[in-house]
């Protein structure tokens, strides 16, 4: 890891987290279509959710160790493509990022939400039916709570919550999934979860969402593209042929960018899937969504930006908003480090197209080097 971000100057007074994180923010929403006037709410909104972190500056070390991104930076960026329309723009943030421990982080993470339920007027219910099996007062495991907000025109996100399964303990994860999903009335859920090696999230949709969904995500260490086309129970939803491809594809395996060949395991972190949950007759899952670590199969984010342009081709979308959303992020060059580009996802949602997913970091502390794999041609970012 480098202590300076190469090719962005400093400014001569030291940055903050919050400037740098909103600034990026307000850039994302213009490349999005969003007006300068939503721009500046949801600056203020991630501003706010962060807290005192959003003061400190970042001449100092990150407020504390988040395993939200590789340099502990409380905040990443998302772009999901759909056919048909602008890309939808999503923060995710740790509002407890400044917290001196698990249990204080978690009971910040649950203040900003039940603020931003009183403020934006939707209610919290479902996170309260949780807090003991996630929040307990001694909690284990390496997060406490997350919030995403997805941005929408007039300033009103859709807001996402991401809890800790490990919370009482890793040995306790998998059963702490199924009684939540019990609790929320999704009895048969859990059956219904493919092999894995580790629980990861348990999320929840709050508020204006046209059906809410119950979100259980799960860790696949060295998986190969053939393994990973199997994991949907989703009925009637992903083809394990698509997946398999995008796999091959987000991951530099077709042969087409000189990324890791054959069917490499993941270098450090696990394939991530996920299924979500609508409703509760059948116990089975409404959507499936498959991350690939991009930044594990990459020399640089050149080679990660060619995949994810690739991807998009392939679905009909049009790159350059991704392109503009990494310009907007960073001045830095892509071959210049790798974990801009974090993780590529590919979702499929009962009654709605495929949708690609690109999530950026904001590298608000430390960009990771270019690792020693071989190189595709770098990506044109204007």
């Amino acid at each position: 890891m480098t202590a300076v971000r190469p090719g962005v100057p400093r400014p001569s007074a030291p940055d903050t987290l919050g400037g740098h994180t909103t600034r990026q923010l307000r850039d994302l929403c213009e490349i999005v279509g969003l007006t300068g006037h939503d721009g500046e709410v949801y600056a203020r909104t991630l501003a706010d959710m962060l807290g005192a972190a959003a003061d400190r500056p970042l001449d100092l070390p990150p407020p504390n160790p988040t395993f939200l991104s590789d340099d502990h930076t409380p905040v990443e960026f998302s772009l999901s493509f759909v056919p048909g329309a602008a890309p939808t723009l999503r923060v995710l943030l740790e509002p407890g990022c400044a917290a001196g421990g698990l249990a204080q982080n978690g009971r910040l993470g649950l203040r900003a939400v039940r603020e931003a339920a009183a403020r934006w007027g939707f209610a919290a219910d479902r996170l309260d039916e949780l807090e003991d099996l996630f929040l307990p007062p001694a909690p284990d495991g390496p997060l406490a709570l997350w919030c995403a907000l997805e941005l929408r025109p007039g300033g009103v996100p859709k807001v996402k919550v991401y809890l800790n399964p490990a919370a009482n303990g890793p040995e306790r994860a998998a059963a702490t999934v199924r009684e939540a999903l019990r609790r929320l009335g999704h009895h048969d859920a859990f059956a219904a979860l493919p092999p894995n090696d580790r629980h990861l999230f348990f999320a929840l949709d709050l508020g204006d969402w046209a059906e809410p969904r119950v979100k259980v995500y799960l860790a696949h260490q060295d998986l190969s593209a053939v393994e990973a086309g199997a994991l949907s129970r989703t009925d009637g939803g992903a083809l394990a042929e698509e997946t398999e491809e995008f796999f091959r594809i987000a991951a530099g395996q077709d042969g087409e960018d000189g990324g890791i060949a054959g069917p490499a395991p993941v270098v450090r972190r696990p394939v991530q899937s996920c299924h979500a949950f609508t409703e509760t007759a059948t116990g089975l899952p409404s959507g499936f969504t498959l991350y690939v670590p991009v930044r594990d199969y990459a020399r640089h984010d050149g080679d990660a930006l060619a995949r994810a342009t690739a991807l998009l081709g392939r679905y009909g979308q049009d790159p350059a908003p991704l392109l503009g959303a990494v310009s907007a992020v960073t001045d830095r060059s892509p071959q210049d480090g790798v974990g801009l580009v974090a993780y590529l996802a590919l979702a499929h949602q009962q009654g709605q197209p495929p949708r690609v997913t690109a999530y950026l970091s904001s590298e608000a502390y430390e960009v990771r080097p270019p690792a020693g794999l071989p190189s595709a041609e770098p990506a044109t970012v204007p």
